[in-house]
């Protein structure tokens, strides 16, 4: 029977027949309704022609009713959203109304709606562009931003351009965008309904002391503990059960043990729910129960959820985002402040069914500084699997289809880098026949190739075991050595384990399954037959990077003793740039070129060979942290990624010498290294260049005269400038061909350098082409004579004011100050202990004023030196006189 006064209460039937209306004549609308509204149960519902409204083409050909998928981002949403429906429907779910989820399929024969998650959207998408009997598609929670919602609607609109014009699509939110979903969608007509009477009072709740920002996976447990605190608080003011938001499974599970004494000294019950959460565990959560609860939720109960009986959220403003390091190909999750459409969100469900309040672990000043709305998974996220569901769909790069966001090219590019590896796509980014098989799989293309060629290795069964591990992270307490997750997960009763042998058994099917594809029902764009495409690209099932022994995808019927090699040869072919050899005691270098790093208590710590299955960079470190990782040999190594093998003759400088060897190398983990006896001369001096440029011009021999033809070359070049050369080390370094040529070429390592001349090597940067070089001693001699007839040395060091250190007697009779090159000297006069007594560039204003105090000064210690009165007039000398004309 259906539920009639339920459906009536619900507000979003207000808008249901303008939004039905919108169809009828647009065929595509957006829909904006706050939580609780209803119009994740109430609209399909209404769509589908059931509950009392007529539909949106109702009774197609023949009189048969058409259907309407909703599509939902997460699993828990939409089974609670189908059973939702049915209950509303007064049925179970299979009937009326089903629900298609990863490795779950509740649907029947009399189903018109079927809930799915964008995932399974998009794979029938791929294998059916028509969605043949579907009439109308619902997108809900488009504001997330996830990147297969966007993905899947992109495809949708291609699709009713295309070939559904009769094709109806709802865009639905409580919070989106709804001017740009509305402008993408070809102007589709904005429907917006009031929400609940209900109000949320907002309470303030920041913690008391400072707290250390959020940073990678990282929260302060000082924030845990004040939410844990205000949880206590919210129970004690208010009544009803409380929702509290936490960022992820790990910060749930340590707020839940400080509230653990709840559950033992009161009727109140601490629950969790996440992703991860067993099936039964979040079917109670949305059933309501008996006793008081406190339900410990991340963001999977933001949206599409009404958990019965909150009226209490508490909201920790903390969410999880993906970000990828493309440069080291790690992705991991980071810790981010929640967005105010988020926050709208969780304060939502404090209304729903009555009014409520919301303490936010935040103050308003902090509140007004948050992102309107969450950052795009498209913007942040690793895009492989998007780059080979473009490339399916005919559209490699990704330009031709409706997003609200563009993909960013970085990432795109190592995308295709990654599916051109495992031969999915050709070289023009075209998709190959091996490219639609692992596209149907259903899971990331890497893991699609550890399947595939996994099975030909270790067997189907093998290969969907470890696989299945991969797609989804094993709990932390399993530990870091696959092998032993792996025994874990057999034996396991937990829920991570029940989902690891659901899809098991979802892998082994699809495995069974993706034979060779004739393209139909593969999307606009046609399969490859091209060079490079198929079996025959990069990687594949006989390319250069595959691995096979002939075993078929048959049952487990290995050795049990083989497993562990299994494990790590399947785990190498996901993921071959992982495969990490060891340094040191917990120390490896990936194939990558990424160090990476073993938790302290591993007991891998050691091992020789890792083909690491999960890892993540710490934020602010430039390692890798290894999360997960089976044990391989050097043999499976070069196999799983034989296409990254490199063999040849490196020559480079090295701890202060050159070292010519020839490497084998894997990737970036050195496998073989022999000496070089005979190098490549070419390598040797541009190693030794790179010596140089590290090291410095003083690997050459400097005399005295190389460092003061060099201090006159760059007074000339500052000076005069033309064709006099800039001897700076950066300038030295970029003609050396000329100027160390042929010394280079002849010298074979550091001694060698150490006995080319540097100055005579210099002479060849003087222009002689043009007769200018004749001038330099003329333009910046080495050594000028004086009045005495002393020839003294010029001083150079200082490019701007070479300066000319002389005793003061031999200057006597000097009335202009020396120049070079049109420039005044510095002239330092010093005493007859060779001690300087003055210093100008102005000789003759020295004489007529410095002088008389420096005569005064000097003369009563330096009696037998002259110090005449007029020394411009006086007669220069080097030797001692009497004290004429004292």
């Amino acid at each position: 029977m259906i539920r009639t006064d339920a459906l009536d209460r619900l507000p979003v039937r207000e808008a249901v027949p303008a939004l039905l209306s919108a169809l009828e004549t647009q065929g595509t609308a957006v829909l904006c309704a706050p939580p609780g509204t209803g119009k994740t149960t109430l609209v399909p519902l209404a769509l589908a022609g059931l509950a009392g409204y007529g539909g949106v083409g109702e009774g197609g050909d023949g009189g048969v009713p058409r259907r309407v998928v909703v599509a939902e981002p997460r699993r828990i949403a939409a089974r609670a959203a189908a059973r939702r429906m049915a209950w509303l429907l007064g049925e179970q779910p299979g009937e009326s109304v089903g629900f298609t989820v990863r490795g779950e399929r509740v649907v029947g024969r009399r189903t018109r709606v079927e809930v799915v998650t964008t995932g399974v959207l998009l794979q029938r998408l791929q294998r059916d562009q028509e969605l043949a009997g579907v009439d109308a598609v619902v997108l809900d929670e488009c504001h997330e931003r996830h990147l297969d919602a966007d993905t899947a609607a992109a495809f949708l609109l291609d699709v009713r351009g295309t070939l559904r014009p009769d094709l109806r699509l709802v865009a639905a939110s409580a919070t989106t965008d709804a001017r740009g979903w509305a402008e993408l969608m070809g102007g589709a007509p904005v429907i917006e309904t009031a929400g609940t009477s209900h109000p949320v009072d907002v309470v303030w709740a920041p913690p008391p002391r400072v707290v250390r920002p959020a940073h990678g996976m990282r929260v302060d447990p000082a924030m845990l503990t004040h939410v844990a605190s205000v949880v206590r608080r919210a129970l004690a003011e208010r009544t009803g059960d409380v929702l509290c938001f936490l960022p992820g499974v790990g910060e749930i599970a340590r707020v839940a043990g400080q509230l653990a004494d709840l559950t033992e000294r009161s009727d109140t019950e601490v629950l969790q729910v996440h992703g991860r959460a067993p099936a039964g565990v979040q079917d109670a959560v949305l059933a309501g129960g008996s006793r008081r609860r406190v339900v410990l939720a991340t963001s999977v109960a933001e949206s599409s959820l009404t958990v019965p009986g909150v009226r209490v959220v508490v909201d920790s403003g903390l969410a999880r985002e993906p970000r990828t390091d493309h440069a080291r190909g790690l992705g991991s999750l980071t810790t981010v402040r929640a967005s105010r459409a988020a926050a709208r969100q969780r304060a939502g469900r404090a209304g729903r069914e009555a009014p409520g309040a919301v303490y936010r672990c935040w103050s308003p000043a902090e509140h007004d500084r948050l992102p309107p709305f969450p950052t795009p998974e498209i913007k942040v996220a690793e895009l492989t699997a998007f780059a080979l569901q473009s490339a399916v769909w005919g559209d490699p790069d990704a330009t031709g289809l409706a997003l609200l966001d563009a993909p960013p090219a970085g990432a795109m590019a190592a995308a295709r880098s990654v599916l051109t590896a495992i031969g999915a796509v050709d070289g023009a980014g075209r998709v190959t026949e091996r490219g639609v098989r692992l596209a149907r799989v259903g899971v990331h293309p890497r893991l699609g190739r550890a399947l595939l060629d996994g099975a030909a290795e270790v067997g189907g069964r093998r290969a969907a075991e470890v696989v299945a591990l991969l797609s989804e992270e094993p709990p932390r307490e399993y530990g870091d050595d696959l092998a032993a997750v792996w025994r874990s997960a057999r034996r396991g009763d937990d829920g991570y384990a029940a989902r690891w042998r659901s899809e098991v058994r979802r892998l082994t099917a699809a495995l069974d399954g993706a034979g060779p594809s004739t393209g139909a029902g593969t999307g606009r764009g046609a399969v490859s037959t091209g060079p490079g495409a198929g079996a025959t690209g990069p990687e594949g099932p006989t390319g250069r990077g595959a691995v096979s022994t002939g075993r078929g995808a048959g049952p487990d019927d290995s050795p049990a003793d083989d497993r562990d090699r299994a494990g790590g040869l399947v785990v190498a072919l996901a993921f071959p740039e992982r495969l990490a050899h060891g340094r040191g005691e917990g120390d490896y270098r990936m194939v990558s070129g990424t160090r990476a790093e073993l938790g302290g208590g591993s007991a891998l710590r050691g091992v020789p060979w890792l083909a690491v299955a999960v890892a993540d960079r710490p934020a602010g470190a430039g390692h890798a942290r290894v999360r997960l990782a089976a044990v391989v040999d050097e043999d499976v190594a070069r196999r799983a990624a034989g296409s990254l093998r490199t063999e040849g003759e490196e020559v480079a400088w090295s701890e202060g010498d050159l070292i010519a060897r020839r490497v084998e190398r894997l990737g970036a983990v050195e496998l073989t290294v022999r000496p070089l006896r005979d190098p490549d001369p070419g390598l040797v001096r541009e190693a030794l260049l790179q010596g140089l440029r590290r090291e410095g011009l003083g690997l050459l021999r400097w005399d005295r005269d190389a460092f003061v033809l060099r201090q006159r070359l760059a007074f000339l070049h500052r000076t005069v400038g033309g064709d006099w050369p800039d001897v700076s080390d950066d300038a030295l370094l970029a003609r050396a061909d000329e100027w160390l040529e042929p010394e280079l070429g002849r010298a074979r390592g550091r001694a060698q350098l150490a006995r080319i001349d540097a100055g005579q090597a210099l002479t060849r940067l003087l222009p002689w082409a043009g007769g200018e070089a004749a001038r330099l001693d003329l333009l910046a001699p080495e050594r000028i004579e004086v009045p005495s007839g002393s020839r003294i040395r010029v001083d150079y060091a200082d490019p701007e004011r070479p300066v000319l250190a002389v005793k003061l007697q031999e200057m006597f009779g000097l009335a202009r100050t020396p120049e070079v090159a049109g420039v005044p000297l510095l002239v330092h006069l010093l005493s007859p202990a060779g001690r300087p007594a003055a210093v100008t560039a102005d000789l003759a204003s020295f004489w007529a004023e410095g002088y008389h105090a420096v005569r005064a000064e000097l003369r009563g210690r330096y009696p037998k030196h002259p110090w005449p009165k007029d020394p411009a007039a006086a007669q220069p000398t080097r030797h001692t006189t009497a004290r004429a004309g004292s």
